[in-house]
């Protein structure tokens, strides 16, 4: 672009007092200081970065016509024999629109939107739920690509997204729970959002993106958000209403009472929803959202750099709580229920845990069914969250629009793993099946050929980093273990990865953050419920039962291929020996995972456990 306006500057016969001596060198500064001087003088503001990237965009157009009017101008503007009016006028229509060419120039890589939603599970109009009211993202996959077959690495918050963040797996970051910190473990690895930095992008970010304790300030984030809204008091605790808070606070101070440490965590956290008639900002997604919002129109701003913008959303992570508004959008009685609501037959008696995480919740039943009335609303409180997540996600979009960004930036939607509401009659996440480990994941972009496709190949959170990296011009760390699926954004039907790989602690005695159960855990209202699966685990495994074992090492590992799942239970001391139960699923004719055939088909179990032990690697 420079060039161009240097070569107009040195071979045009216009005269001025103002120019610079050396014009080759300082043109394009002083026509920026010049053009800026004029709108002072005149009264005007500068002008807006959407104006110049519109103005950009349409000089190169315009130069292009002028120099096709007559060519002979890009070598001698003095010496044309056309009439001097309409050379002139067409001279100073080039000399302007270069200008503001000039002054729009800026970094011209990718923004980023980078769209987090925690405890989402497919359960989306553009994933084919026939009751999800979620029309913005809906409208995102539409003219955007579709990932069909996307999963976490870990299915609970923590793991899954310093995995994604990292792009590493949760075997090299050591993180396999919720209650140790990702640089605790690894001080030095480079994360996404880091690595944007160090290539020259502003990175900030709104709501959980990365798990609370994982925040990285000052490292991963080059600048912080707008700290408030005019206006627009900031929420605080997850109610409302004040019963509801009432609720939460009477049974926190019983529960600290009863069982002192122990309770503190987690084990008073308030009703499991609430319906209020209050604005989106009322709740701590809707205000983030204009938090993020605000640090938009900041981050574009004249002579800006590009920018990634993360949002992370907690809902549909408990407690459910949105605004009336998003629960009148349905009708309960038209909810469809969970089909499958038995553990697989002859599956793993460890692969399923006793929905902990919800039963902390004030009217929860602590053991026990749900019941069909409590369950349905539930689920009804689910999907009115995720429509709640889905508005404040169309109002971040529009506001791209708004700021004239939105056709420069990638966006990229992902959760960190999927829920369980009442499949294999869990209500949770935190397990190694497809209902816990598939996820929403899909991505937009300026230049993809595909639009509006879905595709069916495999590919995993941790494959986020390397594909963000290529489509921003950005060299790809040494230590990522995923995928770039830049491909599949033109031929999004061509052969791919042949397995996504997936892990879990034994979730049957794991605390609902893949903890360790503590000893204090053991003398609350979870005792009992406790002594039922040490029950069942013992039954099945009979003389393999071994509490430090199934409490401490125990792990699932799972692998997903195009048509099958395996579960492998293995002791983490002794990863070469023989794993202690085998899980195998066959999609292809039972989609739900209703019965583990693992006994049915040793050959090809030895087959996929071969494929599991070749790794991730092998599997590209």
């Amino acid at each position: 672009m420079s060039v161009d306006c240097v070569r107009v500057w040195r071979r045009g016969d216009i005269a001025t007092n103002d120019a610079p001596e050396n014009k080759a060198t300082t043109r394009v500064d002083w026509t920026k200081a010049q053009y800026i001087a004029k709108e002072k003088r005149n009264g005007l503001p500068t002008v807006g970065h959407e104006m110049k990237q519109r103005w950009h965009r349409t000089s190169l157009r315009l130069i292009s016509l002028v120099r096709g009017w007559h060519p002979v101008w890009d070598v001698n503007f003095g010496t044309t024999t056309e009439n001097r009016g309409m050379r002139n006028m067409r001279f100073a229509t080039l000399m302007a629109l270069t200008c503001l060419s000039v002054l729009a120039h800026a970094d011209d890589r990718p923004n980023v939107l980078f769209i987090a939603i925690d405890d989402l599970r497919p359960e989306l109009g553009c994933y084919g739920s026939p009751i999800a009211v979620t029309p913005n993202l809906d409208a995102l996959a539409s003219d955007g690509l579709l990932f069909n077959r996307a999963y976490c690495q870990q299915a609970i918050c923590r793991p899954s997204r310093a995995s994604l963040m990292t792009g590493a797996r949760p075997e090299t970051t050591g993180l396999f729970h919720n209650y140790v910190a990702l640089r605790e473990l690894q001080p030095d690895i480079v994360t996404l959002p880091q690595h944007f930095v160090a290539g020259g992008y502003e990175t900030v970010y709104c709501g959980k993106v990365f798990h609370q304790g994982d925040t990285d300030e000052g490292v991963s984030w080059s600048r912080e958000p707008v700290e408030a809204i005019r206006g627009v008091q900031k929420p605080s605790g997850p109610f409302r209403l004040a019963e509801n808070q009432r609720i939460r606070n009477s049974d926190r101070h019983a529960m600290i009472a009863k069982y002192g440490e122990a309770a503190k965590r987690g084990l008073a956290s308030g009703p499991a929803y609430e319906k209020a008639d209050v604005a989106d900002t009322a709740y701590v997604d809707g205000y983030n959202t204009q938090l993020a919002i605000a640090t938009l129109k900041e981050l574009v701003g004249n002579d800006r750099k590009p920018f990634f913008l993360a949002m992370g959303y907690k809902l549909p992570h408990l407690n459910w709580c949105a605004p009336a508004k998003y629960w009148d959008l349905y009708d309960p009685a038209d909810i469809p229920m969970a089909e499958v609501t038995d553990a697989p037959r002859g599956g793993a008696a460890m692969g399923l845990h006793a929905s902990f995480e919800l039963r902390t919740r004030s009217g929860i039943p602590k053991s026990g069914p749900l019941g069909a009335d409590l369950s349905r609303k539930l689920k009804y409180a689910y999907l009115a969250s995720t429509s709640y997540v889905d508005a404040q996600i169309g109002k971040l979009i529009g506001a791209l629009e708004d700021a004239g960004v939105r056709d420069d930036t990638i966006i990229v939607v992902w959760s960190d793993h999927g829920w369980h509401l009442g499949d294999m009659g869990v209500w949770g996440k935190a397990t190694n099946y497809e209902i816990a480990t598939r996820v929403p994941l899909m991505i937009w972009t300026p230049d993809m050929k595909s639009r509006g496709a879905q595709t069916d190949a495999l590919v995993e959170l941790v494959d986020i980093y390397p594909t963000l990296c290529e489509l921003a011009g950005q060299p790809l760390p040494e230590h990522l273990e995923g995928l770039s699926f830049v491909p599949l954004l033109n031929d999004p039907d061509q052969p791919w990865k042949t397995a996504a790989f997936s892990q879990y602690p034994n979730p049957a005695l794991r605390e609902w953050a893949a903890n360790p159960l503590s000893p204090a855990m053991r003398e609350t209202w979870f005792g009992p419920l406790i002594g039922k699966v040490e029950e069942r685990i013992q039954s099945q495994q009979g003389e393999a039962w071994d509490r430090e074992l199934f409490e401490q090492h125990l792990t699932g590992f799972t692998m997903r291929t195009a048509r099958y799942r395996l579960v492998l239970w293995k002791d983490r001391r002794n990863m070469d020996d023989e794993p202690l139960f085998v899980e195998l699923y066959d999609h292809e004719n039972d989609s739900s995972e209703t019965k583990n055939i693992a006994d049915e088909q040793p050959e090809l179990v030895r087959e996929l456990i071969a494929q599991h032990s070749a790794g991730w690697e092998a599997a590209r």
